[in-house]
């Protein structure tokens, strides 16, 4: 059951980061919120050393694949990611504020390394994170008025990738703060698949694609 958990929870984040790599440069914008992305990168780089340093493993090699995918959605960002932000951020900004981010998600990881050890910290980290980006992407489609840089299949695609793991070690590992938290992650995941999906509803009602606002390129 636990190796069943674990490619369920594999194959749907996998889904969740090609469909953001597809849909990022179809719009023209990077499809996964900044912070989100740089706990992600950060959590799959650290325990992708972590888990493959005792052995290969289905874990490792998943870690492995996200990090990779990963990569491939931050250059979407820093392609794009400045045109998303006001005028008066210039790329000068724009690169320190980037590596600002991405230095905070390693730093932020490696804290909850050092103080939980990586049993723990990889579980811990894992499902606050997931509650955050949970909660962003509802906030990116209110940011950009619309689906702009997002999907339905990312949205269906990240729930049971979240809530795989919290059965595996909400449930049957017996930890209430993390089957709370993987819980809490459902709410958002549901209620942003229940936006996406009335977007397009009306969308359909009114005869042609829900509205997707672009920034200016030009900046």
């Amino acid at each position: 059951m636990e190796l069943i958990l674990t490619l369920v929870s594999g194959v749907a984040w996998t889904l969740v980061y090609a469909e953001a790599i597809r849909v990022g440069l179809r719009d023209r914008t990077y499809a996964m919120p900044v912070a989100a992305l740089a706990l992600n990168l950060a959590w799959e780089a650290t325990y992708a050393v972590v888990d493959l340093r005792g052995g290969l493993s289905a874990q490792g090699v998943v870690d492995v694949v996200w990090c990779a995918a990963d990569l491939v959605i931050v250059s979407t960002y820093l392609r794009y990611g400045r045109a998303e932000l006001p005028a008066f951020v210039t790329r000068p900004v724009f690169a320190a504020w980037s590596a600002l981010v991405f230095a905070t998600g390693f730093a932020v990881q490696w804290l909850f390394l050092a103080h939980f050890g990586a049993h723990d910290a990889s579980r811990y980290a894992a499902f606050l994170q997931n509650l955050l980006m949970s909660g962003l992407f509802l906030a990116l489609y209110t940011a950009r008025r619309g689906p702009r840089g997002q999907s339905l299949l990312i949205a269906t695609a990240k729930w049971p990738g979240t809530l795989a793991p919290t059965v595996l070690f909400g449930a049957m590992e017996g930890s209430g703060f993390i089957l709370g938290l993987g819980a809490l992650c459902s709410v958002f995941d549901l209620a942003y698949i229940g936006v996406l999906a009335a977007g397009r509803r009306r969308a359909g009602a009114e005869g042609g694609e829900e509205v997707r606002s672009r920034p200016d390129p030009s900046r």
